[in-house]
């Protein structure tokens, strides 16, 4: 789905959302009924796709583990109630790419467990979102996951993003699955955080500039 620049988004009173964030938003980008719908249809995608081979979920925190958490439960279900049973195993990973609302320079990546028990398996990367070019920006940080990851040399490799970010540089990576491609906005919220807040917000949200200078460190 592409979320056009002109879009002007869904009024907060149309919705419910923690009262400590009132004032700190300016609209509703993608409701959590939209967003768990679309993640319901990528499971079903990758679901064809993987065919009877198991999966291996390296989710990349924060911001990706409800995506990942839902998408997992989502082809759990599928499984389950299909002639085929997928198994599953889901590991985790961190990357530090923003301090306030600026992305940096440098990404730092940490965690995650021996890779080399990859060898020979279908290999899912959940993120939550990714610019056009790359998580941020730049084509490095998805560069050195990938590189990390095949050297392993897995059967297969998938990325997941529920968000692709559209910025001027339209040429570079583009993962295999995404939900919904928006503009180059700052949002919030399906444990997307802003210096670890908005986490508990369901909804995708455009911080307002109340919002930035109220969280920021």
């Amino acid at each position: 789905m592409q979320i056009s620049d002109n879009w002007p988004g869904y009024s907060l009173d149309l919705f419910t959302y923690p009262q400590h964030y009132y004032g700190d938003l300016e609209y509703v980008l993608i409701p959590h009924g939209i967003i768990v719908d679309r993640t319901e249809r990528l499971a079903k995608d990758i679901m064809q796709d993987i065919g009877d081979n198991d999966i291996v979920v390296l989710c990349v925190l924060k911001g990706g583990y409800k995506f990942c958490a839902d998408l997992v439960e989502h082809i759990k279900n599928l499984s389950r109630n299909s002639e085929r049973f997928i198994s599953m195993k889901v590991d985790f990973v961190r990357l530090k790419s923003y301090h306030n609302d600026q992305s940096m320079q440098d990404m730092q990546i940490m965690g995650g467990d021996d890779l080399s028990k990859l060898t020979g398996k279908c290999f899912l990367l959940t993120l939550f979102f990714m610019f056009c070019k790359d998580i941020v920006g730049t084509g490095r940080t998805m560069k050195v996951l990938l590189n990390n990851i095949e050297k392993y040399k897995p059967k297969m490799i998938k990325v997941a993003s529920l968000l692709v970010k559209r910025t001027s540089r339209p040429d570079g990576y583009r993962p295999d699955y995404y939900g919904f491609e928006i503009p180059d906005l700052f949002v919030v919220g399906y444990a997307l955080d802003y210096n670890e807040h908005f986490r508990d917000l369901n909804h995708i949200c455009v911080i307002n500039d109340h919002g930035k200078a109220k969280y920021r460190v």
